[in-house]
């Protein structure tokens, strides 16, 4: 990994490895959807990934993230 990811980036990340969607997520983190879609492009950039299951799935054997959180949901 080039770069460390951010604590918000890292968020966004969990949130969606828990089957969240963005709108779903910026209502947690009260934030717009504009910026999860944003946090989400800069993980995925971050991690090399293609897709943001790509990026859940990089992050999480990397240790990133947990496995899915499903009390979240």
């Amino acid at each position: 990994m080039k770069q460390e990811l951010s604590q918000r980036e890292l968020e966004v990340l969990r949130l969606a490895a828990s089957g969240l969607t963005a709108k779903q997520t910026a209502n947690v983190l009260g934030v717009s959807e504009s910026a999860v879609a944003m946090y989400l492009a800069k993980g995925e950039r971050k991690l090399g990934a293609q897709t943001k299951a790509h990026a859940v799935a990089i992050a999480t054997a990397l240790e990133l993230i947990g496995k899915a959180d499903k009390r979240i949901l």
